[in-house]
């Protein structure tokens, strides 16, 4: 019933891109097309991804959603001309496909690996050694954690590779794929955001921009990072004490009794069932998902190379994801072909077969990712929803200044969820917080400042904390949809069941945020830490007892 509507809409959208790519003529005769649109910066910037989203929610059906919000935006920056409209339509999506060509081809090869891993056996015989040896679903969840922590120099190479890898073993203890897709969701951009080694380092660095204190100042904020923090104590008490609630424990409950999916909507069910050579070994998953981890790592440190970085930590400083992962998976694929190849894995032919078969693996990921990436854009740059939070985000500074960490953690919790962006959300917030809290302005920040003024501190790590925090429940983040991806999880399944638990640990932080601006003055910084992660750990014990009351009512019913 799903595939002929997605089938339709398709169909849909073909028949509008080519009505568009007649009327962009006419569109370019009209003469200005850049410039500002009336709702330009106002609280309308914020529509479009609020039509998706309701829409999503209401209609469960994703690709028709982003598609009117989309639509939505573009009549916004436009104000209303249908033509003008379609014109930016069309160079909308051709300008974010193309400026993110790099990850839509990473996605492609990183697919073609797993059809390899799959049709030489190396999938299914890992899956066999894991049921064999992890013994319980709890030892799956840690294992899960564990790689994704190991594979933290990079969120979107982390959702993808932690997903493809431990599926089979996840599968295997009657893991439901949302929980899958939370654990790898949850666990990438929190562990990046606090890596001094990664793309996420670099790229708070660099909006700093201070080249004496950049670096020092992403370290000093990683303790006030409450929501990347809390998240993995969040997760390390979920996973032993074995807790889950709203619509993630329906997902979890049919999950131990054969279903791993829940609803009717399961574009992944069928993915994995393809011809495999009975002789794999695990080696042939071990092997290959080692030469994906060094080359992508590589090809990150070349592309930071290129970008005039001499040091390891300065050229993940100048590092370029976008061209670092697909060169580095390229090299990759090339290498592990050659080694099926003398393996006797497979036939030559079975081989080219792979490219295909990867590429229509992650066809649903390419279609919502390059709309979410288009809806982001119009929201961003053609509507400019950031500057009218960062508007009001200097409008409430000097007033609050105890309790500014706590509102600036909201706003870019909201921004982040609205943009689908973490990394455009602080690229926003960091220059406003960091002008509001040193005294004398930005221009005015030493070292001494970072000591004297320790709440500043904290606004950086609640800014920091809160764009993850947005970025990560929202349904057009690119890292949401590739955690979906990777688990191979229906991708608003994987937005429902996760949302619970990120305004569980939100609603944590801020709260703490509020505790830390009051005291932060009078207390060493450790004590704050340790409020933060007593608080989570106590709401999780009352979750749990709460969880275990209801299941003996329910079983006394």
């Amino acid at each position: 019933m799903n595939e002929p509507r997605t089938k339709r809409f398709g169909r849909i959208l073909l028949v509008l891109f080519a009505l568009a790519c007649v009327l962009t003529t006419v569109a370019f005769a009209e003469g200005d097309g850049e410039a500002v649109s009336q709702f330009y910066g106002t609280i309308w910037s914020l529509l479009p991804p609020v039509v998706a989203i309701i829409l999503a929610l209401i209609t469960k059906e994703v690709y028709s959603s982003l598609f009117i919000g989309i639509v939505v935006g573009f009549l916004l920056q436009a104000d209303f001309d249908v033509v003008l409209t379609i014109d930016h339509l069309v160079n909308g999506f051709i300008g974010n496909i193309g400026g993110n060509a790099g990850i839509l081809i990473f996605l492609v090869i990183l697919g073609t690996m797993v059809a390899l891993m799959i049709r030489a056996g190396g999938s299914k015989a890992y899956g066999d050694w894991a049921v064999a040896h992890i013994k319980t679903k709890s030892g799956a969840l840690w294992s899960t954690f564990i790689l994704a922590i190991v594979l933290g120099v990079d969120d979107y190479f982390n959702n993808l590779t932690t997903g493809n890898v431990m599926r089979p073993v996840t599968d295997g203890h009657h893991i439901s794929r949302a929980k899958l897709s939370y654990m790898c969701d949850a666990t990438a951009a929190p562990v990046c955001i606090m890596m001094p080694v990664s793309s996420w380092a670099a790229a708070v660095t660099g909006v700093i921009n201070n080249e004496e204190l950049g670096f020092q100042i992403f370290l000093r904020a990683i303790p006030y990072n409450y929501y990347a923090i809390l998240t993995m104590v969040f997760i390390i008490m979920m996973t032993a004490l074995n807790i889950d609630y709203g619509p993630m424990k329906k997902h979890e409950d049919n999950a131990a009794k054969g279903d791993l999916y829940t609803t009717p909507e399961r574009p992944y069910a069928d993915a994995t069932e393809m011809k495999f050579n009975p002789n794999g070994k695990v080696i042939d998953l071990v092997i290959p998902v080692i030469v994906l981890v060094a080359c992508c790592v590589g090809g990150l440190l070349y592309a930071g190379w290129l970008g005039g970085g001499e040091g390891i930590l300065d050229m993940f400083a100048n590092t370029d994801a976008f061209f670092g992962l697909p060169f580095g998976a390229t090299i990759a694929l090339v290498i592990n072909m050659i080694y099926f190849a003398v393996r006797r894995s497979m036939k030559f032919t079975e081989l080219m077969d792979c490219l295909p078969e990867g590429f229509k693996q992650m066809v649903p990921a390419i279609l919502i990712l390059c709309m979410a990436w288009t809806i982001s854009g119009v929201t961003r740059d053609g509507l400019g929803a950031p500057e009218f939070v960062a508007a009001f985000v200097e409008q409430l500074g000097p007033g609050l200044h105890n309790f500014l960490p706590a509102v600036v953690f909201i706003i870019a919790c909201f921004l982040g969820f609205a943009t689908g962006t973490s990394w455009g959300t602080f690229g926003i917030l960091l220059p406003i917080v960091l002008e509001i809290f040193t005294p004398g302005g930005f221009d005015n920040l030493t070292a001494e400042t970072l000591n004297e003024v320790p709440i500043l501190m904290v606004g950086i790590g609640a800014t920091l904390g809160g764009a993850v925090m947005g970025d990560h429940c929202s349904p057009i983040s690119d890292t949401t949809i590739m955690a979906s991806t990777g688990a191979q999880c229906y991708h608003l399944n994987h937005v429902a069941t996760q949302m619970p638990y990120a305004v569980t640990v939100a609603a944590i932080g801020f709260v703490n945020y509020i505790i830390t601006g009051l005291i932060i003055d009078y207390v060493p910084q450790v004590v704050c830490l340790l409020i933060a992660v007593a608080s989570t750990v106590v709401v999780m014990l009352v979750i749990g007892k709460m969880n275990h009351s209801m299941s003996m009512h329910s079983q006394r019913d």
